[in-house]
């Protein structure tokens, strides 16, 4: 970690909501190296913050808080003295989210108004919300809802300039967490000697819980307000995944791949930017896209400081990435 890292952490009080998932968990031992001086978990399972305690031999400058995003009241008690929230808390899984969309709207959407609204109350400088691939060009109810959290920070932005700075980081499919594809199949080739592919011709982008962690720290690192980051990543074809974790873990074993089709909501394809993306202005470098307000628009930002990222060119409008035409073997291979 350099200098700038250590600066910008250092004897601040942190808080993660959803801190006790994969992301988050790993989220706070990696803040807690920055020598914070407060990291809070707000979570609603006692047993995972039990665990994450021990796993972290309970730390003096570490903080437990029960709660969920949808009690105002609890946030705003959470969030008194925070400097910097990191917002891990939400409903993920596209088939739940199908099936139970009000639940979604009420954690993903009305949640995270509820974040944005005690950060504002109580004095917190940055939220870095955790976003989704599906939020490019969605056709499901969780990529929808994020989409509209993505809206709910970013746009939040023009009218708190000067109190508030709130970007996103758009992830795509996280390899290892809780509740993925690796340890559900792990899983069933323990048990039952097969695993369940839904669609062997579809494709997902794919990365590590370190990539996904250090994608995090560095937006806010780095973040003016109004971003989004998005962590330029490799994808795959449902079915050579399939195949390479079968070789990976169980060379030795006849573990059988069966075909098991879509679940509703689910898309054969994904995208890091959608439509949406296109009114907003491009940095790159060659890792990572930054999408910023657009620079025509002074809503967001004041003359004397305009949009600018050392290390990442400016690039014109119409990029595409789409999980169909960035496939590479080598890259998921080290991931998984």
């Amino acid at each position: 970690m350099d200098d700038n890292s250590i600066n910008e952490f250092k004897d601040k009080v942190i808080l993660v909501t959803g801190g006790t998932g994969s992301i988050g968990s790993e989220l706070v031992r990696q803040l807690l190296k920055y020598k914070p001086k407060q990291v809070r978990v707000l979570s609603r399972n006692e047993t995972r913050q039990y665990e994450l305690l021990e796993s972290l031999s309970y730390p003096s400058n570490i903080r437990m808080l029960i709660g969920d995003i949808r009690d105002r009241e609890r946030l705003q008690l959470a969030f008194s003295g925070v400097d910097v929230v990191f917002h891990a808390a939400a409903l993920k899984h596209v088939p739940f989210c199908e099936y139970n969309p009000s639940e979604a709207i009420k954690t993903n959407v009305i949640g995270s108004h509820n974040v944005i609204d005690a950060a504002l109350h109580g004095g917190v400088q940055k939220v870095i919300a955790i976003s989704t691939d599906k939020v490019a060009n969605p056709m499901n109810v969780l990529g929808t809802s994020k989409l509209m959290m993505e809206q709910l920070m970013i746009n939040s932005n023009s009218f708190l300039v000067r109190k508030l700075k709130l970007a996103c980081v758009r992830f795509g499919n996280v390899a290892w967490a809780s509740g993925s594809v690796l340890p559900m199949w792990k899983n069933q080739a323990l048990t039952k000697g097969a695993i369940n592919v839904t669609n062997e011709n579809a494709t997902r982008f794919l990365m590590s819980i370190k990539q996904a962690v250090n994608l995090t720290i560095e937006a806010a690192q780095v973040c003016q307000g109004g971003e989004v980051f998005i962590l330029k990543m490799p994808s795959i074809r449902l079915g050579d995944l399939a195949n390479v974790f079968i070789k990976k873990y169980y060379p030795r074993k006849n573990i059988k791949i069966k075909i098991i089709g879509d679940r509703v909501g689910d898309k054969n394809h994904e995208d890091l930017l959608g439509m949406n993306d296109q009114s907003k202005d491009f940095w790159a470098n060659r890792e990572m896209f930054i999408l910023a307000p657009a620079s025509k628009s002074q809503d967001f930002k004041t003359p004397e400081k305009p949009y600018f990222y050392n290390g990442f060119e400016k690039i014109e409008h119409g990029v595409s990435f789409c999980s169909k035409d960035n496939i590479d073997l080598k890259k998921i291979e080290k991931i998984i």
